[in-house]
């Protein structure tokens, strides 16, 4: 009874139509995992004894429908380096079409870059890419000058590509214009230091999230705020969101991770980390991973309250013998509705994941090597590139300085085939 009891816990309330969105959901998974057990097609020109590619990975599409993606260990020579930013970079996004990447970081500025990676040679470190940039001012000239006046530490573009909004340590959100990079609108109210942003999708609605422990709603679009939500017990260190009327933040040293129900004010606590929660995002709308300071790297599914799975030590350990501590994942990445996942930390590499069994494991696949603290990383929208953004520092504090490290965008192609069980086979229905 006892045991019974702690289960019904475990499990969160839900509708009678989210129960059979879920059962749906659970339905395509088992598909998924029956197709993901069949040999994968040999390669095209290959002959019907050929050996499938032993580096292929199965990543279920929003549909479920398997791809196999060829994800293999970036010959380090082509990734593409580009600089521009004095301080150490500390968040990035890429636009939904995957052409441009934004960037900011600790000196306040924004740049503007291309996105394609295969126009120019191979190992340049390449300056001449930026489109637009705005420079960091010095502090209580935001009125008078276009851009930040302190560090920036949160961005966010729109669904459409219309919209780039960014946050920084002066409790500011400055609303940009994509296309042109022109300020459009400064939105205040947070005490304290904002860092997480996120577009709900396919709307011009915006999630901040802040050191002063609350979450905030905005209409970007009519410049309006609407609302503010609290909950957690620490300053909130990140914040992602996707298409439902939800968001879900990291909450620091209070040790939760927290799904908060806009319409209805209310919010659901996850537990797990043994340390401060500093980057977290949506693998799709059942899923999510998060990192922490002790190392660990979890993966939650939003109808558990506790992890479906952990990885401790993910990036291992640091220091001599006796005081060894673990290296802190300073950011995560999911490629969207996929199996794939990528960690950022100062351990010198990315590492690349696969979330096994349904959602119930984590499967270390390979490291890709990166000189530096990864403070942010986002996969392009068709998943075959990485971009990184890299300092010297954390992006919230000066505990450490990797002085050999570059203050730099990294982006790493991920060699990529897409395959189609041919229509003249008989498992191809």
């Amino acid at each position: 009874g006892r045991r019974r009891r702690e289960a019904a816990e475990e499990e969160v309330e839900e509708t009678p139509q989210e129960k059979k969105l879920r059962l749906a959901k659970q339905y395509l998974e088992e598909l998924r995992q029956l197709g993901e057990s069949r040999p994968a097609p040999a390669p095209r020109g290959a002959g019907p004894g050929a050996e499938p590619d032993p580096h292929a990975l199965v990543l279920g599409s929003p549909a479920h429908i398997l791809l196999f993606l060829q994800v293999r260990p970036p010959d380090p020579a082509r990734i593409r380096v580009l600089r521009g930013h004095q301080l150490p970079v500390t968040c990035l996004v890429i636009s939904p079409d995957d052409r441009f990447i934004f960037s900011s970081s600790k000196d306040g500025s924004l740049i503007k870059c291309k996105g394609d990676c295969d126009d120019f040679p191979a190992g340049e470190v390449d300056s001449g890419k930026r489109l637009c940039v705005v420079p960091g001012g010095k502090k209580g000239t935001e009125e008078r000058h276009m851009g930040h006046a302190s560090h920036v530490l949160c961005m966010a573009i729109s669904s459409d590509g219309k919209y780039l909004a960014t946050g920084d340590r002066n409790k500011l959100i400055m609303i940009w214009d994509a296309a042109t990079c022109k300020r459009l609108h400064i939105f205040t109210g947070h005490r304290d230091a904002v860092s997480g942003l996120s577009f709900r999708k396919g709307t011009h609605q915006l999630y901040s999230a802040s050191h002063d422990r609350s979450i905030k709603v905005w209409d970007v679009a009519e410049n309006a705020y609407v609302e503010t939500l609290f909950g957690h017990q620490d300053v909130i260190t990140g914040l992602d969101s996707l298409s439902r009327e939800c968001c879900v933040t990291a909450g620091g040293r209070d040790g939760t991770v927290r799904l908060w129900k806009i319409p209805e004010e209310s919010q659901l606590v996850f537990s797990g980390h043994q340390g401060s929660i500093d980057c977290i995002q949506l693998i799709n709308e059942e899923h999510m991973v998060s990192g922490a300071d002790d190392g660990s790297l979890a993966l939650w599914g939003l109808t558990k309250k506790k992890p479906l799975a952990l990885a401790r030590q993910a990036h291992g350990e640091q220091g001599s013998q006796g005081l060894q501590q673990p290296y802190w994942i300073s950011a995560v990445a999911a490629l969207r509705n996929s199996d794939l996942l990528a960690t950022g930390s100062h351990s010198g590499s990315v590492k690349l994941w696969k979330c096994g069994e349904g959602f119930r494991k984590l499967e270390h696949l390979l490291d890709i090597p990166l000189v530096g603290f990864v403070n942010s990383l986002k996969f392009s929208a068709a998943g075959d590139f990485l971009v990184a953004g890299i300092g010297q520092e954390h992006r919230l504090g000066r505990w450490w300085r990797i002085k050999e490290a570059k203050n730099s965008i990294c982006i790493i192609p991920l060699k990529q085939k897409t395959t189609a069980p041919s229509p003249e086979s008989p498992d191809s229905s």
